[in-house]
């Protein structure tokens, strides 16, 4: 190999791992998600040793229902964000229930400081479903059901794990939550 082309080559790894932003078009709305796993710890955080149950299906259906009304205004199937965003939902329980486990054996893994959820942690996940949703409108070209939308997704999957450092959990969660973005 010719040093020009390793020179390439390594100054696309240097960009790729300066960006933190997930390769290919679903980059951008793989990034959101991932974002919004990570948020699943401040849930936890604010929710363990509580009278707060991980599941409230009232408070899911709040957001669905907002999530709905949101897509109608963008032009989007609401149906289909729905259920995009009843994949986030899931992967944040699955987060939650992951930690919890992990916090009753290590209890002194448990964070000391319990986010408020009302006033710290639902307004950023407010930006989170704005922010993906508005990502949702900008990838529907790319989202339908096809080998190269499994494509894109895995590749913005993969490079998202690694940009992030995602440990298992948060691994899982993220393929929980793009598990409906090709459809």
């Amino acid at each position: 190999m010719a040093l020009s082309e390793i020179m390439r080559l390594l100054a696309v790894a240097l960009t790729l791992a300066a960006s933190l932003t997930p390769v290919g078009p679903l980059g951008e709305l793989t990034g959101l998600a991932v974002q919004r796993v990570q948020v699943a710890d401040l849930v936890a955080a604010a929710k363990f040793g509580t009278a707060q149950p991980i599941d409230d299906p009232a408070r899911e259906q709040q957001v669905l229902d907002g999530v709905r009304a949101k897509a109608v205004e963008l032009r989007l199937d609401p149906e289909n964000a729905a259920r995009f965003f009843r994949a986030q939902i899931e992967a944040n329980k699955l987060v939650q229930r992951g930690l919890y486990a992990r916090w009753t054996e290590h209890p002194e893994e448990v964070p000391q400081h319990r986010p408020d959820l009302a006033t710290e942690v639902r307004p950023v996940l407010d930006r989170l479903t704005t922010g993906i949703l508005a990502e949702l409108k900008d990838t529907e070209q790319f989202r339908r059901p096809s080998l190269k939308c499994e494509v894109h997704a895995t590749i913005a999957e993969r490079s998202a794990v690694v940009l992030h450092r995602l440990d298992r959990l948060h691994e899982n969660a993220l393929a929980e939550a793009m598990r409906t973005v090709c459809g």
